[in-house]
């Protein structure tokens, strides 16, 4: 199937994601309420709510929000192929979506054009699409899926390819990465230390690095999948 699928139109994307607030105990009281509620199977291990807010509230499309979105899209080139960057990161969540909605819907609206993440099928693009709404912002084509049937959704998921229908099986991109042997630079950071380095230290510039590298990681594991070459380093483009 992969090998039917044009390289140049599809875009590839990351998130990250915070907590509205930092704190628990920094939510209005309704909020509280209703996090207390969302995450009470949580709660019956012994696990304090605090403690899942630090875990949960930034992964909770209702509770956290998204402040770096990372896209990169193959150029096929005359002597071979190039991956070209872009990022949008921003203190102001509804910006950040509005610029990346123009950017879909401007270059990657066409019925040939496809969304794929690692993972995104369950998280990245339906936490975009829910914050877009709460911010009462019209969806582009690309995550209006309300009615598609499945084979009408044009996105794409390493995580879900690697699955092979076992939907039990959870495998994450750095191990993905590992057993393919494709070359990821050391992160100074993680996904777990995004909130304390948004709220504590304000270096979204870290955070979007740290969201590139994901992004191009996931292009070379679906190159790798698709059995091509992996793209050389030097013909990365960063805008």
């Amino acid at each position: 199937m992969l090998d039917k699928v044009q390289l140049d139109k599809i875009l590839f994307l990351d998130i990250e994601t915070v907590p509205q607030v930092y704190n628990f105990e920094d939510l209005d009281e309704t909020t509280a309420q209703l996090f207390d509620h969302k995450t009470r199977f949580q709660q019956k291990d012994g696990k304090p709510v605090d403690e899942i807010y630090n875990e949960r509230g930034g992964i909770l499309a209702e509770f956290g929000k998204i402040v770096c979105i990372s896209c990169g899209f193959v150029n096929i080139t005359h002597t071979g192929k190039e991956i070209r960057m872009k990022s949008f990161y921003h203190d102001d969540e509804e910006t950040l979506l509005k610029q990346f909605a123009n950017m879909l819907d401007s270059h990657f609206s066409s019925p040939y054009h496809l969304l794929c993440g690692h993972n995104g099928k369950e998280f990245d693009f339906p936490y975009i699409a829910r914050r877009m709404l709460i911010h009462g912002l019209k969806l582009p084509r690309a995550l209006d899926i309300a009615g598609k049937k499945p084979w009408e959704v044009q996105h794409l998921d390493t995580l879900e390819l690697w699955k092979f229908g076992d939907y039990k099986h959870f495998t994450s991109l750095p191990l993905l990465c590992h057993i393919f042997k494709i070359p990821t630079p050391k992160d100074d950071i993680s996904g777990a230390d995004v909130a304390r380095v948004y709220f504590e230290e304000n270096d979204l510039e870290r955070i979007k690095v740290y969201c590139e590298k994901d992004v191009v990681a996931l292009i070379q594991l679906f190159l790798k999948m698709k059995g091509d070459a992996l793209v050389d380093e030097g013909d990365i483009i960063y805008s």
